[in-house]
């Protein structure tokens, strides 16, 4: 997983579930209320797992879970409220 620059993830409003489970995600500069977090790795549960865990994380920094979706069977979203 690369690292996702606060300029891509402003653009993009969508952040990787990896990416904030390993650290490399700063959100402190995000100018938006909403942000979406998306899960493409692993198998069956553990996208949702993945996902589920990325959102707890950003619970920490104020961050609220709003819904989690499941688009094609192959990527999991979640939208958060700041």
């Amino acid at each position: 997983m690369t690292w996702q620059t606060p300029d891509h993830i402003i653009r993009k409003r969508i952040v990787a579930a990896e990416a904030i489970l390993n650290g490399q995600v700063d959100l402190r500069g995000y100018p938006y209320r909403l942000i979406s977090i998306s899960s493409t790795r692993g198998m069956g549960t553990d996208k949702i797992t993945r996902l589920l865990a990325a959102a707890e994380v950003l619970e920490a920094f104020g961050w609220k879970l709003l819904t989690v979706n499941n688009s094609e069977g192959a990527w999991f979203y979640a939208v958060l409220r700041r």
